[in-house]
């Protein structure tokens, strides 16, 4: 397979995976992504605002996000995003430590 092939691919892969999370499951929660995944939208949106960056785009966390939820993260948040018990919050605080953090 070729580069320009393989690139093509992989960026349908993601295209789907977005529309996987922002349109079929909604109803996911990012803290729920996060404790079983390591990561969840926001990680998505920050790998998109990295791989701008690397390429000379000044794009900040908030445009990334926008670019990725489709409108203001805010506006995604009051929509779909529900209210974490204790048990899950600190299950984050370790998945994120483990999966976010800078380890070096």
């Amino acid at each position: 397979m070729d580069d320009a092939t393989r690139t093509e691919l992989e960026a349908a892969a993601f295209r789907r995976l977005r529309k996987h999370l922002m349109e079929d499951r909604q109803d996911v929660q990012n803290i729920d992504l996060m404790n079983l995944a390591g990561f969840c939208r926001n990680c998505l949106s920050r790998w998109y605002m990295e791989a701008a960056q690397e390429k000379g785009m000044d794009i900040d966390q908030a445009e990334a996000r926008e670019i990725f939820y489709g409108m203001p993260y805010g506006e995604w948040k009051a929509l779909n995003q529900t209210e974490a018990d204790a048990g899950k919050q600190a299950a984050f605080e370790k998945a994120f430590k483990e999966n976010v953090t800078d380890k070096g």
